[in-house]
């Protein structure tokens, strides 16, 4: 599997592991869990055949670890960014760093700025420890802006926040008062 093709299933598997397992016809349990046996038949189904050795590479090589496997190797799911019902909390919150940051683009800073920043559609609002990650997402949905959220304050005040993997922090909302935005220009 070359790595255009490898990009273009991990997008796949992104898709059906948070947003529509129904498209392949896979049913995550409830923490999202998917056997590994029966995601490859139903991806061998509809024409997206993989392996197991090109599913682990995936899982292993993706940039933001958005994918795991059991310990058994049995099971994957995605790591976080559901927007499927899953009961997948967090159950211990950590003291994340003082600031992090959340991309979007410039045609919602004024709503944001509003209402600060909300899940939306998933279960946590991402926000990364770089800004590199953060102009990434921003960059995908328009003119990019970064959001430097002051995160250290709002554990002092009280908010949750729980930390996935490799740089991804959620927390269920961001207020506006904790919100600066910075202009990608000035970056």
């Amino acid at each position: 599997m070359n790595r255009s093709e490898q990009k273009h299933m991990s997008k796949f598997l992104t898709l059906v592991l948070r947003h529509q397992p129904e498209i392949i016809h896979i049913q995550p349990d409830p923490q999202g869990w998917v056997s590994v046996q029966e995601l490859l038949i139903a991806l061998q189904k509809n024409k997206k055949g993989l392996s197991v050795d090109e599913l682990h590479q995936i899982v292993e090589t993706n940039d933001k670890n958005r994918f795991e496997l059991s310990t058994d190797g049995k099971r994957i799911r995605a790591r976080y960014g559901h927007s499927i019902s899953i009961s997948k909390e967090h159950s211990e919150s950590v003291n994340p760093p003082e600031l992090l940051f959340h991309g979007t683009a410039t045609r919602f800073l004024a709503s944001i700025l509003r209402e600060g920043l909300q899940r939306m559609n998933r279960q946590y609002v991402h926000l990364s420890t770089d800004l590199h990650t953060a102009k990434q997402v921003g960059g995908r949905h328009g003119k990019p802006i970064i959001l430097i959220i002051e995160a250290g304050r709002m554990r002092s005040d009280g908010f949750l926040f729980y930390r996935t993997e490799p740089n991804v922090w959620l927390t269920k909302h961001v207020p506006p008062a904790y919100i600066r935005f910075q202009e990608m220009s000035n970056l």
